[in-house]
């Protein structure tokens, strides 16, 4: 009967607690702080992720093409989740003339694919195109699990490795541009609030809004970032185009890196002028352009300049947001274009690529610059798939920017192919005028130098920028 009574008066004490007092006591409460047991201690590193990895299996519809072609495609995908942070669990492919329509793969293979999310325990399917709002919708629904497609993979790994001002805005921008039509939500997320009279029988006071749904005030607020987003992205880009300028004015000759992910583009940068970028074997490790200062084996400067890397079904999204960044690439002097040697398919990477500098340029007038092809990683080859890619491409140099094999060669072509000064000067530069002779030997291609009683005789081919400042050091009296 005691004990009655005690469970009783307990009862009675709890009834007069208040949820704000239950909320106050769970703070108060003990909590487990993940990640400091050190239950982990003796695990390695690569069995400490696969516990936190996302957990992915991978869909492909193979269309087109052959079938080493999808699985090459499929295998390019595991990389990309794996690249996001993700652990790659299966992969399937099912042959169709195109995509279904409302479900991408069709609905028997969806209860197929479910059997499959089931059985691996998979929490994230990736399919390898970029789905419809429809399609995301009916196979979140059929799964019951998370599922995601090419582009929006692509967007976060972009949004991972984004560290500058521009390349986070850039990345933003992608993003909305891709969310912005896949909006969804259900039940009284979605309802309309009646505007003015409509209102009064259901409503009443305090319910007669706007008339717009949660959805469409998301929207709003979407479009009005990505207008601030693309105001901020213009702002940085009169930058970059006030920096190019200065160097149009100088008369510097630019060449730009690019190629597809992963190809080695910031390693032949550094192997070309030390600069110290970053260097990963990871896709998409590079975001910002970087602009370095070189010189071709004469003395002439030049800048180098290393841009993102493209990948097959690039989003429009990202060609679009970046495609400031991207078009130093087309304003360049020369491209050089690098390809991964190592690659099971290099002749795929080249038209992708290819492709995605013509999305850049189709609204340009001015031609694109010409093109170096370079191909990378031949320290990773055997001599048969040397011979291969000395077929597939015939007039492109063959390098190792990690171990140095070819580099040389490759910039004795640059230079060959860099545009030349024109004017040829001849002058008579007084030793008082130290500087004029520093900037020539700095910009100029000289022919031939003597230091005479009256001062230093240079004979030249430089710029007119600098023939009209050498005008006055002419040895014949009239202008060089």
């Amino acid at each position: 009967m005691t004990e009655n009574n005690a469970e009783n008066s307990a009862f009675s004490e709890w009834e007069d607690i208040s949820t704000g007092e239950f909320e106050l006591a769970e703070r108060a409460a003990l909590r487990r702080v993940a990640g400091l047991s050190t239950e982990l201690q003796d695990v390695t590193e690569v069995e400490y992720r696969q516990l936190r990895l996302e957990r992915v299996v991978l869909v492909g519809v193979w269309t087109e093409g052959t079938a080493a072609d999808s699985e090459a495609s499929l295998a390019e995908l595991a990389r990309l989740a794996e690249t996001a942070g993700s652990e790659v669990l299966e992969g399937v492919v099912q042959r169709r003339d195109k995509p279904d329509p409302a479900t991408y793969i069709g609905s028997g293979k969806v209860m197929e694919l479910r059997d499959v999310v089931q059985s691996t325990g998979a929490d994230t399917v990736i399919c390898d195109g970029e789905l419809s709002p429809g399609q995301l919708r009916q196979l979140e629904e059929k799964l019951k699990v998370k599922v995601i497609d090419r582009t929006a993979l692509i967007l976060d790994i972009f949004a991972q490795h984004a560290s500058s001002k521009e390349g986070k805005a850039q990345v933003e921008l992608a993003q909305l541009q891709y969310l912005m039509p896949r909006l969804r939500g259900w039940g009284e997320s979605l309802s309309r609030q009646a505007g003015g009279r409509a209102g009064g029988g259901n409503g009443g006071v305090g319910l007669r809004g706007p008339g717009e749904t949660k959805i469409e005030t998301d929207r709003r607020r979407i479009r009005a970032r990505i207008s601030k987003l693309r105001r901020e992205i213009a702002a940085i880009g009169v930058i970059r185009e006030t920096k190019r300028g200065k160097r149009v004015a100088n008369e510097v000759s630019s060449v730009a890196i690019a190629g597809y992910t992963n190809a080695g583009k910031s390693s032949l940068l550094n192997a070309l002028t030390g600069a110290g970028v970053l260097v990963e074997d990871a896709l998409f490790a590079t975001l910002d352009p970087t602009t370095r200062r070189a010189l071709t084996p004469d003395g002439l400067p030049y800048t180098l300049t290393d841009t993102v890397g493209f990948v097959r079904h690039l989003p429009h999204q990202l060609v679009e947001a970046f495609r400031s960044t991207l078009e130093e690439v087309a304003d360049a002097d020369l491209l050089v274009h690098v390809v991964d040697g190592s690659d099971g398919m290099p002749e795929k990477q080249v038209s992708a690529v290819r492709e995605v500098l013509g999305e850049i340029n189709e609204k340009r007038d001015a031609p694109m610059p010409q093109e170096l092809l370079v191909v990378n990683k031949i320290d990773a080859v055997g001599e048969l798939t040397m011979a291969r890619l000395r077929h597939l491409f015939p007039s492109a140099v063959f390098v190792s920017a990690h171990s140095g094999v070819g580099i040389d060669e490759l910039r004795t072509v640059i230079a060959g192919l860099l545009p030349r000064p024109e004017v040829v000067v001849e002058a008579l530069v007084p030793y008082a005028r130290g500087e004029v002779v520093a900037r020539v030997h700095r910009d100029g291609e000289i022919l031939s130098e003597k230091h005479t009683e009256a001062g230093t005789l240079l004979s030249a081919r430089v710029r007119p920028d600098l023939a009209s400042l050498l005008e006055q050091f002419a040895t014949n009296g009239t202008p060089a």
